[in-house]
């Protein structure tokens, strides 16, 4: 089954019981919800509406959106608007290593949008912000969820410079849907932005969206592909249409399926998979750092 438009009429799929997820509670949450209320700081955790926020906060993570909130490319799942960026500002990567500094974030996740009408992609408001990160808060770990950045080497080149502990860049869909998914990109140039990290010395990460369409043989073919780029960490989970604006759920895949992937993602040879209908990018990401975490704890669970 095909994405379809969402001008027409939508026939809308009951969500199941297991995407249902607690309220956020906690000392750690209430913390982090008044630092962020106080000072009018900005996480995507908020503004992506989250399911995993209450957790992540209570675990000390937080997410971070840099290069402004308007995107040059128009993903049909995706709810950050597209249009014409504002001008790159300068002294947003000392604001940001401000906030991760103020939230005390023991782990934080800093995405961005694409900015294809840069000549260097928006790179260097990467790596300086990388840098102001990691001089503020040397004591934070840090992910970095990039654009493909066209899979320019010299523009990659600048994250890798900055070695942040984890580079993510998510794939999103299968092969075959990424046309309809993700307008303007590329599948095999994900995967090739994918392999300059690598062999960059970076520890990388990918995800997948399902429930667009796909066919299982070509969830299986990605995570394979994924494989073979030596990417560490995937994260596998269950899309959900942000308005009615965006592409439609064609199917809820069932805790089995995820758990199926997983154990299919560790098979071969991945380090760490996270694989539920709940799973985001950045869910459990503090623990992603961790070479081996993953790996050693689905060998126990085997092996019991």
């Amino acid at each position: 089954m095909s994405c379809s438009t969402q001008n027409d009429q939508q026939v809308q799929i009951k969500k199941p019981d297991w995407l249902r997820v607690k309220l956020p509670i906690g000392e750690e949450y209430k913390h982090v919800r008044n630092l962020v209320d106080t000072h009018k700081l900005h996480t995507i955790c908020e503004s992506g509406n989250c399911p995993n926020m209450g957790e992540c906060w209570g675990a000390g993570t937080a997410t971070f959106m840099i290069l402004g909130n308007i995107c040059t490319r128009s993903c049909g799942f995706c709810a950050v608007a597209t249009g014409r960026p504002d001008p790159v500002d300068w002294d947003e990567p000392q604001r940001v290593a401000e906030a991760i500094h103020l939230m005390k974030v023991k782990h934080a996740v800093i995405t961005s949008v694409d900015r294809d009408e840069l000549k260097d992609g928006g790179s260097i408001i990467w790596q300086n912000t990388i840098r102001a990160v990691k001089a503020l808060n040397p004591e934070t770990t840090l992910e970095t969820l990039i654009p493909d950045f066209k899979a320019n080497k010299e523009n990659i080149q600048r994250i890798i410079d900055a070695a942040p502990e984890v580079v993510s860049h998510n794939i999103e869909t299968t092969e075959k849907l990424t046309r309809q998914v993700r307008v303007q990109a590329k599948y095999h140039q994900s995967l090739e932005t994918l392999k300059i990290l690598k062999a960059g010395g970076m520890r990388t990460k990918s995800g997948i969206m399902l429930g667009l369409g796909e066919e299982k043989d070509d969830v299986v073919k990605t995570i394979k592909d994924l494989a073979e780029c030596k990417v560490d960490v995937i994260t596998i989970g269950q899309y959900l249409q942000p308005s009615k604006k965006h592409l439609q759920v064609q199917r809820f895949i069932h805790p089995d399926e995820f758990a199926e992937y997983r154990e299919i993602g560790y098979n071969l040879g991945i380090d760490y998979v996270e694989s539920g209908p709940l799973v985001r990018s950045s869910y459990h990401s503090e623990k992603h750092v961790i070479p081996g975490f993953g790996r050693n704890k689905w060998l126990s669970e085997k092996a019991n």
